[in-house]
């Protein structure tokens, strides 16, 4: 795995999800924090395997 890539899609998730705070869209924000958080936590598992 891309040791930058967890970095990567954590940072790209913050600022859509600033974006989204921007135009007050919290079910957007969450949404996408939780996917972040989830792909994320997947990469860290498979590079464990």
């Amino acid at each position: 795995m891309e040791n930058n890539k967890p970095y990567t899609t954590l940072f790209n998730a913050i600022t859509d999800a600033l974006g989204a705070l921007d135009k007050l869209n919290l079910g957007d924000v969450r949404k996408i924090l939780v996917d972040a958080q989830q792909r994320t936590e997947e990469m860290f598992l498979e590079e464990g395997k």
